[in-house]
């Protein structure tokens, strides 16, 4: 999760989100580069009143700095592209959670199992337990099992919602009347958080989610413990 005064992106935690790094990197440094060639140019214009008027109006000039940003632009398309198709890809799920939205909490229910369903409300800052965090510890978590492909349904009773946890790369708009899908597969255990990051009333701050992320074994452990 995210610390205080943390200025990157929290940890990731599957295939997909190490992708996003990897390309925010990348385009970040294409960013870099441009800004500090623009800034070279223009601090040169400023300290020297020289200019060659040939250079200025040479074609080569204009068909370097025509082609150039062209080139520069599929060298950023190129990946993202990549990156969205592997992020709408489903890959034979192994579990299915339906996740629905409402004010203000969140629902799930687990599709391949018989009656396996809870909400999951925030836990009130007054009755956190010791080391607990405020405003993001829920009373019911949501368990799934480690190196499996989890497919996620999304929708909302009431208005819109958003799902999201940034260290698994996730953030699927809940819509009433509507069924969003994203899959997840989480490379180590741990507890992972997120928030619902659309606008839905005045509780919006106050919609957590909390993964426990745990290895298979444990995983059927708590889905018979739930029966």
């Amino acid at each position: 999760m995210a610390y205080p005064f943390q200025l990157g992106f929290q940890d990731a935690t599957s295939p997909i989100m190490e992708e996003l790094l990897s390309f925010h990197d990348h385009a970040l440094m294409i960013v870099f580069l441009i800004s500090s060639l623009v800034l070279y140019i223009i601090s040169l214009m400023l300290t020297t009143s020289l200019t060659h008027t040939s250079t200025m109006d040479a074609q080569e000039v204009e068909t370097i700095w025509t082609i150039l940003p062209a080139i520069i632009l599929i060298l950023i398309a190129l990946p993202s592209l990549r990156i969205l198709y592997m992020m709408d890809e489903i890959n034979n799920p192994s579990v299915t959670i339906k996740t629905m939205g409402h004010q203000w909490y969140w629902s799930y229910e687990y599709t391949d199992y018989e009656d396996l369903t809870f909400d999951s409300y925030m836990i009130p800052t007054q009755e956190l337990a010791p080391g607990q965090l405020r405003l993001l510890e829920v009373d019911n978590r949501v368990v799934l099992p480690t190196e499996l492909t989890v497919r996620v349904l999304i929708s909302s009773e009431d208005v819109l919602h958003s799902w999201a946890v940034p260290s698994l790369g996730l953030k699927t708009d809940a819509i009433p009347g509507r069924l969003n899908q994203t899959t997840l597969l989480s490379t180590r255990p741990g507890l992972f958080y997120g928030q619902c990051s659309e606008i839905c009333g005045s509780n919006h701050s106050f919609m957590p989610i909390v993964l426990e992320m745990v290895p298979l074994k444990y995983f059927e452990k708590w889905s018979s413990s739930m029966l």
